[in-house]
């Protein structure tokens, strides 16, 4: 089967957390034999910072972030027997995803996959015409990110015929133990980028405990933090590519994970850097958030902290062999239960489900757009 999937960015990760979520995705579905085309815009200057060349699993399209590309890409819906479009693209998202409704075949299935599901769902409660509560009746399927019942409720409540959680995951082959290197050295660790509603809990849970550990080491990585008042001692790195994630990862003492506002609050979203760091044998140390027992065992595959005090805590009475011992239980749980190979057979089935069930029964009822509507969606 043909995928058609518009996204932010497969070949980078820049100002783009979600690109390792959709490589080890994707890569895992083109081993069961789906043919992916992935469209992503030059935007951002994503392409400029690429941490991968186009990968053999997948086409990639680089279009031009304006009218014409857009025009260009959405035409080529009507090829896929899947069409996707996933949140946060960033440029034409209202009209990426009017447009897969409009250019997609009758017999297509067409999906939102919402890669920040709780910030989506908040933006819906306060506009009623937001262009994905308006999509929802032409649409088969909501993948998300993650969110677990909170996530899925609401969703149906808006009125998506069907929503599934897919969570981050471990892509072995891309984060594993490796050595270490002395650009990372560090007691505690935090990679992640400057966004409005993750920096307060940065600062309570990073800065706050590097400032009660004065003599302690603390490094960050991820880009806006150059102009953020910070303790001595605390180093910013700026950008961190990806082939960079396990040096930086298995050198610290420990690695700190710190979940954005929206996600915070729903829980069952892990992030993408937990899968990593705990696919790394890294140690982790991560804020508290309802369901991580669903993936680590708290006080054995992770350290959880309430707060930055928390935080200090821990790291004042861990020692390098009870860092290492969190990190190999939590890198075997995490490749036993929370692998890209477990989640890709999770869509694989949910796809095959939906498609058996399209014969049967023909499209949803928004049906196929008329070549007027196809003409506003690209306006």
């Amino acid at each position: 089967m043909k995928i058609a999937f518009y996204g932010s960015s497969l070949l980078s990760s820049y100002w783009n957390g979600a690109a390792t979520y959709y490589r080890g995705l994707l890569r895992d579905l083109a081993s069961r034999g789906y043919d992916i085309t992935f469209y992503e815009p030059d935007a951002f200057d994503r392409q400029q910072h690429r941490d991968i060349d186009p990968p053999e699993w997948a086409k990639v399209v680089v279009w031009e972030a304006d009218s014409s590309g857009l025009r260009r890409v959405l035409a080529e819906a009507a090829r896929a027997d899947i069409v996707v479009k996933a949140s946060g693209v960033g440029v034409y998202d209202a009209e990426l995803l009017e447009g897969i409704v409009a250019h997609s075949r009758p017999d297509a299935l067409r999906l939102f996959w919402d890669v920040d599901a709780a910030a989506t769902l908040d933006e819906m409660r306060s506009d009623a015409d937001h262009p994905v509560r308006r999509a929802l009746p032409s649409l088969d399927l909501v993948l998300t990110y993650g969110g677990g019942p909170p996530v899925i409720h609401a969703y149906r409540g808006f009125g998506a015929a069907e929503c599934v959680p897919v969570y981050n995951a471990l892509d072995p082959s891309t984060h594993h133990p490796a050595p270490h290197d002395p650009r990372f050295a560090a007691d505690l660790s935090f990679l992640g980028n400057r966004l409005p509603d993750r920096e307060a809990r940065v600062e309570e849970f990073f800065l706050g405990a590097a400032a009660r550990l004065p003599e302690r080491r603390f490094l960050i990585g991820g880009n806006g933090w150059e102009t953020k008042p910070m303790p001595d001692n605390v180093r910013h790195l700026g950008h961190v590519y990806t082939h960079e994630h396990n040096a930086f990862n298995c050198t610290p003492l420990a690695v700190l994970n710190v979940a954005r506002d929206s996600m915070a609050n729903v829980g069952f979203s892990p992030a993408t850097r937990v899968f990593e760091a705990a696919g790394a044998g890294a140690c982790l140390i991560t804020d508290a958030w309802e369901g991580i027992e669903l993936f680590l065992k708290p006080g054995e595959e992770v350290l959880v902290a309430r707060d930055g005090a928390d935080v200090a805590d821990h790291l004042r009475s861990l020692t390098p062999e009870r860092a290492r011992a969190i990190g190999v239980a939590a890198l075997d749980r995490i490749r036993r239960e929370h692998s890209y190979a477990h989640r890709g057979a999770q869509v694989d089935e949910i796809l095959k489900a939906k498609m058996d069930r399209r014969e049967r029964s023909g499209p949803i009822s928004g049906g196929p757009a008329t070549p007027a509507e196809k003409e506003r969606s690209l306006a």
